[in-house]
């Protein structure tokens, strides 16, 4: 498994976010924190990031600079 934080952009809505993550093939959880907007995405192999940057616009968010620590 592997694990990334995602810095997203103006979240306002969990359910989006995450209906969206998990529908990019090969993920296996999504948490977000909306305080801080980070992202936690749990995946059975590295994500190609435009992927994760596709599913966090369709659900109307950017993301933003390069994975967070």
């Amino acid at each position: 498994m592997v694990q990334k934080v995602y810095d997203v952009q103006g979240m306002t809505c969990v359910q989006a976010v995450s209906s969206e993550l998990k529908g990019v093939p090969g993920v296996e959880d999504v948490q977000v924190d909306l305080p801080s907007g980070k992202v936690t995405v749990t995946s059975e192999q590295p994500l190609d990031r435009a992927a994760v940057a596709a599913a966090v616009d369709e659900a109307g968010y950017e993301l933003v600079g390069g994975e967070a620590q």
